[in-house]
């Protein structure tokens, strides 16, 4: 009968092969080290995910970073489960983009620590942690440290940081029978609008797709979730709705981003500043829930959840806005912009950035129709809602280019 120290110290031992095995740039390793229900979790780059994934993203890794090499600097082992800190060097000259970036010849070194979990022999569970903005540095995606880019950066970041510790937990109150949940890290920009639906309530747009276990919470609270109906399906507004188990409506001429890339064959991120181009690719990979499977279609002037579809389309094909005229009030996912994409700075609305708009100018056509609706109040994708004279903040944005 196995002892504790046995169990640790085969657990050390299966836990360092597999290291090792990295080490030599062996991408197979997750297959074989894994168990075939063991799921592997990188934050924030991939996962939880099952062996094959692993696998798939450590062989991307390598042809990205040919020379790529970890090191282990320590190792402890109590059980089942093993603590492995390691460092990670290589030079990003391979043949193969990673996570949507080129090549560059820049150096990588950095230090991590994953927690594994082994079971008769095979990895059950392995949760990596590595400071992935310090790598994005290196590799020149973000700024390097100390630069002015740098200081702007992390000053907008503490100045958000301030703000969104005044939002309150759960759902907060639009207008009757309409509730907004804020999420997204760091800075609570992405918005999902909950829409009292019979006994429960339909989400307006799903965001991205850490905000799951909020929303399901914050819905349960109101009755549960009856559907979702996307204002788009980019990745930052379909985030959620894979993981709820609910028909997902959208409009008719939205469904190919919905159920396929989330609109990334028109994005265009050249038109980014030079330090955003790099990382938007990375952001929406990690936003995104992946397609869904539309259940229903909806066009201009359906009624659903007392409200009237409007068609604002332009950021994307088949974008949506909802429109209750008994208070005038407009939710209109990603009609307008108050929010700089590339600073994160609050303002007045704007036109979507023309990076992520399938066409600019129907854009903003369509922020010119809701402007002669005269909304109440408008209650954008991200962000802040527009009240006081919305008619004319939103002249004032179609006509500003």
């Amino acid at each position: 009968m196995a002892t504790d120290v046995d169990q640790s110290a085969e657990t050390a031992r299966i836990a360092r092969e597999y290291f090792e095995a990295l080490g030599r740039a062996d991408s197979d390793a997750p297959r074989r080290f894994y168990a075939p229900d063991g799921q592997g979790h990188i934050h924030g780059v991939v996962g939880p995910a099952p062996p094959k994934v692993i696998a798939a993203f450590f062989a991307g890794l390598f042809e990205s970073f040919p020379d790529w090499r970890f090191e282990i600097l320590d190792l402890v082992s109590q059980g089942e489960q093993a603590a492995v800190r390691w460092r990670a060097r290589g030079t990003f000259a391979g043949t193969a983009n990673f996570m949507g970036f080129e090549p560059n010849g820049a150096r990588a070194d950095l230090e991590g620590m994953d927690l594994v979990w082994i079971r008769d022999g095979k990895i059950v569970r392995l949760e990596a942690y590595m400071n992935g903005a310090e790598l994005a540095r290196q590799i020149g995606v973000l700024p390097p440290q100390g630069s002015a880019m740098d200081e702007r950066m992390a000053k907008a970041f503490n100045m958000r940081t301030r703000a969104m510790r005044r939002m309150i937990a759960g759902p907060e109150p639009v207008a009757e029978g309409v509730w907004v949940v804020r999420g997204g890290f760091p800075m609570k920009e992405m918005n999902i609008y909950l829409v009292r639906d019979g006994d429960g309530v339909m989400l307006f747009d799903a965001g991205i797709k850490a905000m799951a276990g909020g929303v399901a919470t914050a819905a349960a609270s109101l009755g549960g979730i009856t559907r979702v109906l996307l204002g788009h399906g980019h990745g930052d507004h379909r985030g959620v709705a894979p993981a709820l188990g609910v028909p997902v409506l959208c409009h008719v001429d939205n469904r190919e981003d919905a159920e396929g890339d989330g609109g990334m064959r028109y994005f265009d991120f050249s038109k980014l500043k030079v330090h955003m181009r790099h990382l938007y690719p990375l952001l929406l990979r990690m936003w995104d829930g992946g397609p869904v499977e539309i259940a229903e279609t909806v066009n201009e002037g359906d009624e659903v959840a007392g409200f009237e579809v409007i068609d604002l389309s332009g950021h994307a094909p088949g974008l949506i806005g909802l429109w209750r005229a008994s208070d005038r009030l407009a939710l209109t996912s990603d009609c307008f912009y108050t929010i700089d994409p590339e600073t994160f700075r609050h303002g007045a609305p704007r036109v979507p950035h023309p990076a992520f708009n399938f066409d600019t100018e129907q854009a903003r056509a369509s922020i010119r129709k809701l402007a002669a609706m005269e909304p109440a109040a408008a209650w954008p994708g991200h962000a802040e809602p527009l009240t006081g004279d919305v008619r004319g903040q939103l002249e004032q944005a179609a006509a500003t280019t």
